[in-house]
Formats: structure tokens, C-alpha cells, sequence
């Protein structure tokens, strides 16, 4: 796929204003990462709180890193640090110029060119993946069910959180399963379904059709903006990453509230889809992450669309 666009004008920041930036941003990733570093060295689990740092692959010490995104000179003495961070190098003549930034102090920029380079491959995936996603129309019936069918004849299958419990048990949650439509559209939460709930749903979601199934509606499609987010870093903002980072973090919680889990002693309540006013309540609120979503999802792709390739 080739893609053209023109760069993003230069601009700079003076140290004592990225610093600043920086320090926000780890204040930002510490009241997520600080409790999550804390159970782990304890050895302790939390089925809601964790799942960001152990389902997706970004690590806690890299999501601190803060980052300007492309576009952004970074001046002053520790900006001659990230000179042996990947995809960072001296400014010319030419940037420091656009960019105001006179002087021959140390002057610091993301390699825009051997980013696209390097990620090319992602940058094509994330520009399908998100306009298309876009695309389609939302869909809002599905009610949380992928989480069931996970657990679905779960005597005869291993269950996937060991140390929680099912709030209708394995005979109410089955119930549940067989008495409504399945229809997820997400192949990385139809992979974990039991074999006997795969033939159950209505799709057969898998990774050569997921960019021709995913809509916006979809919880799990709307928490990967964060999987995007940082597959493109440090070419994005860090601030980007983070409020893909939050939503991802609001909706997990949402998702497991509608899960068969009892998560009540968790300091997580039920949402019953299993009544009418607990689906009632899924649709309203995955309504309203659908909505957040499109602005996150519309300004990765802005991004994505400035990086020539």
C-alpha cells in the first residue's frame, strides 16, 4: 500500500515546556502502572486491572516514556538522551530553521523517514483497519456474550479466570448462551471461545477476514485503539496513547461488569444482560464508548495519514 501525504509543519518545544510534558505524562501512566508493578512483584492478580499490561504487549516502562510524536523539535541538554532512543536523531539545519529554533544547542527529532521505513507494514494495517472500522456501521446487540461463550459448558472446559466465580453458575450460565444470539464480530474474543460455543456464533471471525468484520460498536475493537496507539509510538503523541490507553481501560471495566464473572467484591458490580434493563444498560453505555471512540480512531488516522509512505 502507498500512501502520500505532506509532513506536519516543524515546530519546537524549549526544555523546561517537554519536561514539563513528560512529568505529566508519568503522573498520567503511574496511577495505572504503580498498582499493577505492586500486585506482580506479590504475586497477586486482578481479573479487571491487569489486563491491559498482560493481555497487550506494551510494558509498563515503555508506555512511561513520554514522546513529542513527529513534527515536534525537542531542545535543550536532556534532549541529547533520547539520541540513543530508537527513531530519534539530530535535527539539520533545514528542521531547525522551520522550526524557529536558533542557536547551535542540542536540538532533537523523530526520524520520521526510518520510522515509515521500519513500520511500514503497521502503518498500512492501522490505516485498513481503522478506515474501514470506520467505515461501518456500529452494531449494538451483542450484549457483552463473547465473555459467556468463553465459560460456556465450562465443567467439561478449563475456565479461563480460575479464581473467580460464575455469578449465575455453570448451568445458569449456559442458559444464558443458548437463550440469546451470538453475533461477535471480534476475532480476538471469538479465538477464546470453548469449542462448544464456536458453532453458536453467527460469524466465524478470523484474522485474514478481521479487517472486513470490525465495526464500531464493537467493545473489543474500540479497546484495540490502544494496540494501535502504540504500535505507531513514538510517532504519536504520548497524550494519544493515553487516552487510547483510558478509554481501553473504562471499557475492560464495562466488559467484565457484563461478564458471568462476580466481580461484586472487586469493586465491580454487575451489569445483568441476562434482563431486559441490564441490556438496556450495555446498549447506553456502548453507545457511548462507540462515540469516544470515533474521535480516538479519527485522530490516529490523522496521524497515520501525515507519515509518508
Amino acid at each position: 500500500m502507498s500512501h502520500v501525504s505532506s509532513s506536519p509543519a516543524l515546530t519546537s518545544l524549549a526544555e523546561d515546556l517537554w519536561q514539563e510534558r513528560a512529568a505529566a505524562h508519568h503522573r498520567r501512566v503511574d496511577r495505572y502502572a504503580l498498582p499493577y508493578l505492586a500486585r506482580r512483584s506479590s504475586n497477586q492478580k486482578h481479573p479487571v486491572e491487569d489486563f491491559l499490561f498482560t493481555y497487550y504487549t506494551q510494558k509498563p516502562g515503555q508506555l512511561s516514556r513520554w514522546h513529542p510524536g513527529t513534527g515536534v523539535i525537542l531542545t535543550g541538554d536532556s534532549a541529547t538522551e533520547r539520541l540513543g532512543w530508537k527513531f530519534y536523531r539530530e535535527a539539520d539545519e533545514a528542521e531547525r530553521a522551520a522550526a524557529g529554533v536558533s542557536g547551535r544547542g542540542p536540538a532533537v527529532v523523530l526520524d520520521q523517514e526510518k520510522f515509515a521505513e521500519q513500520r511500514r507494514e503497521a502503518l498500512d494495517f492501522a490505516a485498513i483497519i481503522l478506515g474501514r472500522t470506520e467505515a461501518r456501521p456500529a452494531q449494538f446487540g451483542c450484549f457483552g456474550l463473547h465473555e459467556w461463550a468463553m465459560v460456556y459448558k465450562q465443567e467439561a472446559n478449563a475456565v479461563r479466570h480460575e479464581y473467580l466465580q460464575l455469578r449465575l453458575g455453570s448451568s445458569g450460565t449456559d442458559e444464558v448462551v443458548e437463550g440469546n444470539r451470538i453475533r461477535c464480530t471480534h476475532f480476538d474474543a471469538y479465538r477464546f471461545y470453548t469449542p462448544q460455543a464456536t458453532g453458536l456464533n453467527e460469524l466465524t471471525p478470523t484474522r485474514e477476514n478481521q479487517r472486513d468484520l470490525e465495526q464500531p460498536g464493537c467493545l473489543h475493537a474500540n479497546m484495540d485503539l490502544y494496540k494501535w496507539a502504540y504500535k505507531l509510538s513514538p510517532a504519536l503523541p504520548s497524550e494519544l496513547v493515553m487516552d487510547c490507553f483510558e478509554l481501553s481501560w473504562r471499557i475492560r471495566a464495562m466488559d467484565m461488569r457484563a461478564s458471568p464473572y462476580d466481580l461484586a467484591d472487586w469493586g465491580y458490580p454487575p451489569i445483568q444482560i441476562e434482563t431486559a434493563a441490564g441490556k438496556a444498560d450495555y446498549v447506553t453505555q456502548q453507545r457511548g464508548f462507540s462515540a469516544e471512540s470515533a474521535v480516538l480512531r479519527g485522530r490516529l488516522r490523522d496521524v497515520v495519514n501525515t507519515i509518508p509512505r
